[in-house]
């Protein structure tokens, strides 16, 4: 018997997209939560659900372990989470379910709760964190678990009394994040997540935060957790975990997973410094912004650090699709920020999005343009999608419809009125990938052709993968094209 079953509603089995890539990470928060609620003297178990088939699996881990309270605790950390997807929505409703036959106490954490608190409690959650959530949860237990203190005492908590849900005084974040446990990594089932990642892609990689929030203004981007603010940690604490990870997970890549990588002025230095005096330089790829990567000779220090992938959120080649977005960048630092990634060594994504509002086919044509000339590495592509909390989903508000969340991460449902319908911006989708792949296919044939002993399996895929896109981009513009007079 344990005190806390913690579980997450992220189930990569439903969402196709990503099942397909299947680059699966364990939930990086949860295992936060799960690590604090130890050190406050609670054991715990984990069903993770991540490479779990369906929501019913959770019903023997109950019986095994048959715990007093249940915590669905979503991982802040991941992006995927953030989007709060209806099908995860779903899937946390059924776990509550079950906990809630099982005779437990049910608490949820994350984005998609707070948003609509009144459904989860609705579908058998007791309590529901609201913001940051370690310090609020392990309170939570003091009363339901030892009978001390008084709920309604508890800040950053939400709860039915009576007919209403009540919400108390939100909890201030914390400040010094080298104060937390290391997440828990021994709750997960470690050679699950190394055998397919071995299998699928040939190393394993884990995922490590060091930082939470983001000070930013993107209008877009919602902040349900930590708001407008961000907090580091150390990068000596950082590396001790790294080395820590290095000891038990043994991983052979790194995700870095913040909102912003190395924000902070002269952090990523140190951070460089660290790792290589203590020999802890493990691959990683991370996210950043591209006028931070021009600043303190970041590029060198991160590919000093061992960074091998970077992810920017270039969204747009239109400077006033940026400006409307308040991204605080610029077209020519996205492209002066490739160039010196590229001259690095390190391989690039670009996040791009498409259909915010104001956009027209000459700002789409911008960004065609800037991914041809940018080449970045690889792509990902969302249309605009309005979360509660951001200035955007105020814009967009009074035209949404009753869908007002996607299923899955590749929905892609322009929830509001456009300048096309959605089925257009699905398929600008494929062809700006396919457009993308058609010129790396382009530059690998020259690369071999000029230095044949150059040859990569990477290569040869690019080459190999070229010619199906060749025959089918012509059809695919036109049929967007044909799509482009549907409003």
């Amino acid at each position: 018997m344990v005190d806390v079953l913690f579980t997450h509603s992220y189930f990569l089995r439903f969402d196709p997209k990503e099942h397909r890539a299947m680059m699966p990470y364990p939930p990086l928060g949860t295992l936060y939560a799960a690590a604090a609620v130890r050190r406050r003297g609670y054991s715990a178990a984990l069903f993770d659900s991540m490479l779990a088939g369906s929501e019913e699996e959770i019903v023997p881990s109950l019986a095994s372990h048959r715990p007093r309270v249940v915590v669905i605790y979503d991982d802040d950390f991941n992006y995927l989470t953030k989007m709060c997807l209806s099908r995860m929505r779903t899937a946390a409703f059924r776990m509550a379910a079950s906990a809630r036959a099982a005779g437990c106490t049910v608490v949820v954490h994350g984005s998609d709760p707070v948003d609509h608190l009144e459904e989860y409690f609705a579908h058998d959650a007791d309590y529901v964190i609201c913001g940051e959530g370690e310090t609020t949860l392990c309170e939570l237990l003091d009363f339901l678990l030892r009978g001390t203190g008084d709920r309604a005492l508890i800040s950053g908590l939400a709860f039915m009394e009576g007919a209403a849900a009540r919400v108390t005084p939100a909890r201030p974040v914390m400040k010094n994040l080298d104060a937390l446990a290391f997440p828990a990594w021994d709750l997960v089932d470690i050679e699950q997540y190394r055998t397919v990642w071995r299998r699928r892609h040939g190393y394993f990689s884990v995922n490590m935060v060091t930082t939470r929030g983001c000070p930013f203004h993107c209008n877009w981007c919602a902040k349900p957790i930590y708001g407008q603010v961000y907090n580091t940690r150390s990068p000596e604490n950082v590396v001790d975990e790294m080395l820590a990870l290095r000891a038990t997970v043994r991983p052979e890549h790194l995700w870095f997973c913040d909102d912003i990588f190395g924000l902070t002025p002269g952090w990523v230095k140190r951070f460089s410094e660290e790792v290589v005096s203590r020999n802890a330089v493990i691959p990683f790829k991370c996210l950043a912004r591209v006028d931070l990567l021009l600043k303190e000779n970041t590029v060198e220090h991160l590919r000093r650090a061992g960074c091998s992938t970077i992810w920017v959120g270039a969204e747009s080649g239109s400077q006033k699709i940026l400006d409307a977005m308040e991204k605080g960048t610029t077209v020519e630092q996205i492209y002066e920020a490739r160039k010196r990634l590229k001259a690095a060594g390190i391989r690039v994504g670009f996040f791009l999005q498409y259909g915010y509002p104001g956009e027209t086919r000459d700002d789409i044509d911008l960004t065609l343009r800037m991914v041809r000339e940018c080449r970045p590495d690889d792509i990902g592509i969302s249309v605009s999608y309005p979360l509660p909390g951001t200035k955007f989903y105020d814009t967009v508000r009074q035209s949404l419809g009753d869908k007002q969340n996607w299923v899955d991460s590749e929905d892609l449902d322009l929830m509001f009125p456009g300048e096309y319908a959605p089925d257009f911006y699905r398929a600008l989708h494929r062809m700006t990938h396919k457009r993308l792949r058609l010129l790396q296919g382009w530059d690998a044939l020259r690369a071999v052709a000029v230095a044949p002993w150059r040859i990569t399996p990477r290569r040869l895929r690019a080459i190999a993968a070229s010619g199906y896109h060749a025959v089918t981009l012509p059809g695919l513009h036109a049929r967007m094209n044909r799509l482009a007079r549907v409003r």
